[in-house]
């Protein structure tokens, strides 16, 4: 198939890459100029703005946030007449099905298709990817979809798949924060974290978040960005708007919330999302 790929940033690249390995064409979009370069050197061409693009079968959207998704619709609605959309960002369930309406009512097919699983699971294959969309719809996909990961149904609706994200990024939320504050209570009980961090993960109380993040929290603020922190503001601020419309009570991902603006506020917001660890360490 021929496909655009919008967003080839730090988990974009690695998905396209699995695409074009599986023998589709690939085209890239992404606004910055250094996210544009590293695919050309893998045999990915990338354009600046969606308008730039050949005319593709499939567009997969791995956008930031809701905002430059709704651009990016606006920019393409006059040319997306029997093409199937394929949005992948996290950007909340309303963002969505408000990029749906506008979209079908052009005659595009959009499939609502939130990943998880990081950079590290990007670049192997092995994402998880919660699809929501029209049975038909769903079939034409799969062969691009199947290169990045594990299709895994939730829904029909434009809204279903965000919505299990939306539980997803509240799980991953919490789990990071209190994997960072379970580090911090080790060091101010005068353990070594290094030590307690083996002892707890493969008991009872161990994450997948602590195995993953705990390592990388024991590390300097230098640490390799896996995953940034003004990723985690956004995602953990998508979740708390989306319980507030379905007043839902949700305060443990607003103390998670608040550990992450913090961060932010005190320059991390670039840094791996691990370092929100930092939040304890300051006077």
């Amino acid at each position: 198939m021929k496909v655009v790929f919008v967003g080839v940033g730090a988990i974009g690249l690695p998905m396209a890459l699995q695409i074009k390995a599986a023998g589709h064409e690939v085209q890239g979009v992404d606004v910055a100029e250094t996210s544009r370069e590293r695919p050309r050197t893998q045999g990915i061409d990338a354009v600046e703005r969606y308008s730039l693009t050949n005319k593709a079968d499939v567009v997969v959207v791995m956008v930031a946030t809701p905002d430059q998704l709704t651009a990016l619709v606006e920019e393409a609605l006059p040319t997306v007449s029997g093409q199937h959309w394929v949005i992948m960002s996290t950007v909340g369930p309303k963002s969505i099905i408000s990029a749906a309406d506008k979209l079908q009512s052009k005659g595009a097919k959009v499939i609502d298709a939130p990943v998880t699983g990081g950079t590290a699971r990007a670049s192997t294959g092995e994402l998880v990817i919660f699809v929501a969309g029209e049975e038909n719809s769903l079939s034409y996909v799969a062969p691009v979809l199947t290169a990045m990961g594990k299709m895994k149904k939730v829904g029909i609706r434009p809204g279903d798949g965000q919505g299990i994200k939306v539980i997803n990024q509240h799980l991953c939320s919490v789990h990071i924060v209190a994997a960072a504050e379970a580090l911090n209570l080790a060091q101010s009980l005068g353990l070594d974290p290094a030590q307690v961090l083996p002892l707890v993960e493969g008991g009872a109380a161990g994450s997948w978040m602590l195995s993953d993040r705990g390592p990388r929290m024991l590390q300097g603020t230098e640490v390799k960005v896996s995953s940034a922190i003004n990723i985690f503001v956004k995602d953990s601020g998508l979740v708390s708007d989306a319980a507030e419309a379905c007043a839902a009570d949700v305060p443990l991902l607003k103390v998670a919330h608040a550990r992450y603006l913090a961060a932010a506020n005190s320059g991390l917001g670039q840094r791996d999302d691990s370092r929100v660890i930092e939040t304890w360490l300051q006077p």
